[in-house]
């Protein structure tokens, strides 16, 4: 049982890093040339290639965590990328958070503190 809830982690954690550096691509590689001037070829460069495989592969984690779990713990589960991707934009991006987005991401954290107390067997 241990080794499930270990693998179920490990492979959460691989889908949310790659989130979270595929966002990052993306967001970096278009503030930059792309391959052509017309779009959609203005967007295209190496780091949004490399951002749109991150999310493939993060796609295919995922896709993982999904045949060993139920949808609505997994989606509960993940919510926690949307708070990884605004940290992880504010210290490698340095985009400001504001105080109002402190708060959701509080309000992020205290529903996955209560969903923490699910049963663990439900992530077989």
């Amino acid at each position: 049982m241990s080794g499930n809830l270990l693998t179920n982690g490990i492979l959460i954690l691989a889908s949310m890093s790659c989130t979270v550096i595929g966002n990052l691509l993306l967001k970096t590689g278009v503030q930059h040339p792309g391959v052509a001037a017309v779009w959609p070829l203005s967007l295209l460069n190496g780091r949004t290639l490399l951002g749109a495989l991150s999310f493939c592969f993060a796609m295919v984690f995922y896709m993982m965590v999904l045949k060993r779990t139920t949808l609505n713990l997994a989606q509960s589960i993940f919510a926690l990328q949307f708070v990884l991707v605004i940290i992880a934009a504010n210290v490698i991006l340095s985009e400001p958070i504001g105080l109002q987005r402190w708060f959701g991401i509080g309000l992020i954290a205290a529903g996955l503190f209560v969903i923490s107390l699910t049963n663990p067997t439900s992530l077989q």
